[in-house]
């Protein structure tokens, strides 16, 4: 379990990454900056795109993220969905890295480290993704379970917040470099990112499954989870934020599992 007792309050948290980002060169600031607003431009466009989605048997609505556009490569899909992965990422992780104190040049190199990691992670995701809708738009029998196997998956989620695990991966995710301890100086910059974006993957392992169960095409749904994973990053109780979590995707779970019966029942 988490001590959360020692945590500073969240206003003197903000300040200090303030006036860690204040003792930066511009540079790195800027170039998050830039990063962030080119990501977050990146989703608008493909959440407008890609409104709507195909109804499936089983009265389910497959999002568009799955399937290409007309005209669209499955190289063009694949980056528009890593865009939208790693925007949700920027905001909570750039206060982490600031708090490193480390020379703009290090920290760039560490940045790379850590979205290095929730690339291969996002790939690792996006490509089972077309497969399951490839499959479900095959096998009729497999879309109807589709509702259900959410259901499940959401009540999965939300008792994987409840778990020690979680709450490992949330206090590695909350210290500097991924580390429990102060990583040593002499090792390097992108092997301590990568170790951040490794932590950080652990802690947000359910939160990222229940946006993609909701839809990552849900601008809303996008929005919740990135503020769902950044409370759990940086506000005093952390065990409190994720239990919070866990008991709405186990109620949206169960809800979407009721769902399935009465439609059966019916």
């Amino acid at each position: 379990m988490i001590n959360t007792g020692s945590n500073p309050p969240v206003a003197a948290d903000f300040r200090n990454v303030l006036i860690l980002a204040r003792q930066l060169p511009l540079g790195f600031p800027s170039a998050c900056a830039m990063a962030f607003c080119a990501a977050v431009a990146g989703t608008v466009y493909f959440c407008r795109s890609m409104a709507g989605g195909m109804d499936m048997p089983g009265g389910w609505t497959m999002s568009m993220m799955w399937m290409r556009m007309n005209g669209q490569t499955w190289f063009a899909s694949a980056i528009s969905f890593l865009l939208m992965w790693l925007a949700m990422m920027l905001p909570s992780a750039l206060p982490t890295l600031v708090n490193t104190k480390r020379a703009a040049a290090s920290l760039s190199v560490m940045a790379a480290g850590y979205f290095a990691i929730w690339l291969a992670a996002g790939a690792g995701i996006y490509v089972p993704g077309v497969v399951f809708a490839a499959t479900a738009m095959r096998w009729e029998s497999f879309s109807r379970a589709v509702p259900a196997l959410s259901g499940v998956a959401l009540m999965v989620a939300g008792a994987v917040q409840f778990t020690r695990w979680k709450m490992t991966g949330l206090l590695l995710c909350r210290s500097p470099l991924g580390c429990a301890a102060s990583c040593l100086e002499r090792e390097a910059d992108f092997q301590l990112g990568c170790k951040q974006g490794a932590a950080c993957c652990r802690c947000c392992a359910a939160p990222m499954t229940i946006l993609i169960v909701l839809g990552m095409m849900n601008p809303f749904v996008i929005i919740g989870v990135a503020i769902a994973i950044a409370a759990e990053k940086f506000l005093p109780r952390p065990a409190i934020v994720a239990r919070l979590v866990g008991i709405l995707a186990i109620i949206a779970g169960i809800a979407s599992l009721c769902v399935v019966f009465l439609r059966i029942r019916g």
